[in-house]
Parts: structure tokens; sequence; C-alpha cells
């Protein structure tokens, strides 16, 4: 692969900015191999995200980025640099299911997600024994009852001790503090089923069977501390008919469910989602 750079980048919309971004980079002879843009006409926001191979430049990058500041501060800009190749540090965060977390080694190993998986973390040890199959550490943190506040503790001294720059709840069943909400923001992402808050607790697939629902799917999201409510990544739909039992409809989730937090996990990794207050722009590949 050749080096380069991922630049992502929101300001105010006004005439012109695409021409200054290609110009500086023209002007160091860098090549623009992707410049992926969306202005949103009701917000009067700009949003875009190039990749640029730095191969031919004639400046170094260090060099090159920070000249950059002078452009995106005239822009009034919100900018970040990624330099190419990298792995993302990711922890992986489980609780009994296992089709999330399997989908995602899967995708790993076959080289699509750019993710160091740094350790799995589970609040019950289900998945350990996929986790000594794929040559990752395992952490059982208890989280019952009065050890939930130890527990989430834990966790945060896990993550920071591995560094992490990517959290993937793959169907952890617990609810995240508001302080783990914030010390991570936008570096979270979830994965819940369609119904919410449709069908609320035990055995959701059983309740959308009883009312004859007609789809179902699933949303991939990054976690705030409002619950299942942060902004969206991606989502993925099937149609159910009235044969489908129960089980059916469950299996027709998981799927929904792998395909969406995989999506949700490419996107992120390759800096190709922007958050806008309670949104995600997507740039998809």
């Amino acid at each position: 692969m050749r080096p380069g750079l991922i630049l992502k980048l929101s300001s105010p919309d006004h005439p012109g900015i695409v021409a200054k971004i290609a110009s500086y980079v023209a002007s160091h002879s860098g090549n623009l191999t992707e410049f992926s843009q969306f202005s949103d006409q009701l917000g009067k926001k700009f949003f875009a995200r190039l990749e640029i191979d730095t191969s031919g430049l004639d400046v170094t990058v260090e060099d090159f980025k920070t000249g950059f500041g002078t452009l995106g501060r005239s822009l009034g800009a919100t900018w970040h640099f990624r330099e190419l190749p990298y792995k993302m540090r990711t922890a992986v965060l489980v609780t009994k299911t296992d089709h999330c977390l399997n989908e995602i080694l899967l995708r790993t190993e076959l080289g699509e997600l750019p993710i160091e998986i740094t350790s799995l973390i589970g609040n019950r040890d289900n998945c350990a024994r996929i986790a000594e199959r794929a040559g990752l550490p395992f952490h059982h943190v208890e989280m019952d009852g009065p050890l939930r506040e130890k527990g989430f503790t834990e966790i945060q001294d896990l993550l920071r001790a591995q560094n992490v720059e990517l959290i993937v709840l793959a169907r952890f069943m617990q609810i995240l503090p508001d302080s783990f909400c914030q010390e991570f923001s936008g570096r979270i992402i979830n994965i819940h089923h369609s119904f919410l808050p449709a069908f609320i607790g035990a055995n959701p697939y059983k309740q959308a069977h009883e009312r004859g629902v007609k789809l179902i799917g699933a949303t991939c999201h990054y976690v705030t501390a409002d619950l299942d409510g942060g902004p969206i990544i991606e989502q993925e739909v099937e149609r159910v008919s009235h044969f489908h039992s129960p089980n059916d409809l469950a299996r027709l989730g998981r799927h929904c469910e792998r395909a969406a937090l995989a999506k949700g996990i490419r996107y992120h990794v390759h800096d190709r989602t922007i958050i806008d207050d309670h949104r995600a722009i997507v740039f998809p590949d």
C-alpha cells in the first residue's frame, strides 16, 4: 500500500471550500485518490473525507499536516488526519451471545477490518474459549449486583492500559455508566435490534411474532448516555412473513446484527464517519 493520509473535515459551508482544499494538496504535489463531500443545506455545514497519496509530496508528511492548519483555521474547520496504513486498537466487550463477536473475528482475519484486537472483555465467561482459539486475551469481569460499579471501573482501567481507540459492544448486555460514555465519547459502537422501543425486555422476537411485524432489522450506533439513542452509523433490514416463527425472527435478527455491526465498524475504522451532534455523517465505500 502506498503511503497516504485520510483527512476528515467539517466546517461552515461557503463557496470555494473544495477548490481551496484541492489546491492545497496539489501545491505540495499530493494526489487526491478520493474526495467525498456533503453540503448540508439545512444546517449550513460542509463535511468531507479525502484520501491523499503522499508518495510524491514535496514536503514531509508532518509539514504537510501542519501547513494545512492555516487553511483549516481560515475555513473555521475542525479536521483530523490519519496516516496510512494503520490498524486501530480495538477492545471487544461481550456477554453470552457470540454471533457478533465471530463476525468481527472473521472479517478481521480476512483483512476487511484494519483493527488490532487488544482483548475480549466479558461479564460472563461464555466467550473465553473463542478468545483462546483466536489467540486473544480474555478478561472475565464480575458485574452482578453490588459488583457492577467495581466491574465498570475495572473495565475502564483495562481499556486505558490497552490504549484502545475503539470499543465494540458485541452484544454486551450491560448499560454503560454516563462517566464511561463521556470518557470514550465517539469511540464506542453498539448494536441493537430494530424493535426498540416497541418491544423492550425479555424475548422481543416472541413479542414481535405475536404482533405480526413485517420488517426486522438492526441498528449500529455510537454509544452516548442516551440509551440506544446515539448517532446511527448503519442499519440493516429483512422482510418478515406470516410463516416465520419466533426462531426465524431471531435468525434474521442475528443476520442483520452481524451485517450492520461489521459495516459500522468498517466505516468507523476507515474514518468514514463524522459525528454531527445527534447524527453521524457517513461516507460509504
